[in-house]
């Protein structure tokens, strides 16, 4: 398995710009090609006039929206000029409202996504809706990439949160191609059930079938000694030299951890390296 197709989307070149390089970073180190969604988007929420509007104003957003795409084109192919990879430029318009359609029609064939932190604190809201829209309608696994982090060159330590969810089983699976160039693969359990099938070995049957593809793994056990799960991997990716985390993305709804929290969006507030995730 190997990554041949990788997308990004950009809707804005200053916040988005960590994320862009890491994309033409891993596209021309994977010799795939890379495909870049630039979105022009019309923030007006629905219901915000009021009945009976002129449809002039209507169209003014839309047109504003329409210009900001063209801008946005024409500074990611003077960004693209240099760079020796193949790549291609999609550009689109669209009400805030029907975003998502959009961006998973234009991303759901690509076999990784990459794209930046959403919950930073100049992050717009259609940050967070487009990483949903590539990982729910699309089906698209993402590679956050922490704000004015890079991609490491190489990895030497990656660290894979397991609790034998299909979330993060569907994430390792998709990180495989990192994987396999890790120096060491760090599967950590957190608190592992007592009553799990797995009791007597956490981790032991995902460090076997890892070996078979070549993977270098080793099994972390540990204790739930903070409160938030995203904090204690945040903690043990540091205290091993962690270049990347890879974990299954909304376990809970994401309506939950919106209003309750939970580890896939504190991961995503509070990560400093980059983050596989699949759902």
């Amino acid at each position: 398995m190997a990554y041949k197709t990788i997308v990004t989307v950009v809707n804005d070149l200053e916040t988005n710009k960590s994320a862009l390089d890491a994309a033409i970073a891993l596209a021309t180190r994977e010799e795939a090609h890379l495909d870049i969604l630039c979105l022009g988007i019309d923030r007006t929420q629905p219901g915000f006039y009021y009945a009976g509007a002129s449809a002039v104003v209507l169209q003014d957003n839309l047109a504003q929206a329409q210009a900001e795409a063209e801008a946005l084109e024409a500074k990611l192919k003077e960004r693209m000029a240099g760079e020796d990879l193949p790549y291609a430029i999609f550009r689109a318009t669209v009400q805030i409202a029907g975003m998502a359609p959009l961006v998973a029609h234009r991303t759901r064939m690509a076999d990784l996504a990459v794209l930046p932190q959403p919950y930073a604190g100049d992050r717009a809201h259609e940050n967070e809706a487009i990483l949903e829209a590539v990982l729910f309608n699309g089906a698209v696994p993402v590679l956050v990439i922490p704000n004015n982090k890079a991609l490491p060159e190489s990895l030497s330590n990656v660290v894979v949160a397991w609790n034998e969810s299909t979330e993060s089983l569907t994430a390792i699976r998709a990180a495989l191609p990192f994987l396999q160039q890790a120096d060491l693969v760090n599967i950590t359990v957190i608190d592992p059930p007592a009553h799990s099938p797995d009791r007597s070995d956490p981790g032991g049957q995902l460090s076997q079938v890892l070996s078979r593809h070549g993977v270098r793994p080793e099994v972390s056990v540990l204790a739930k000694t903070m409160p938030r799960i995203s904090d204690i991997l945040c903690r043990h990716a540091g205290d091993t030299g962690a270049d990347m985390i890879v974990m299954g993305a909304y376990g809970h709804s994401r309506f939950r951890e919106a209003i309750l929290g939970g580890a896939t969006r504190n991961m995503l507030e509070i990560a400093e390296v980059p983050v596989l995730m699949a759902h």
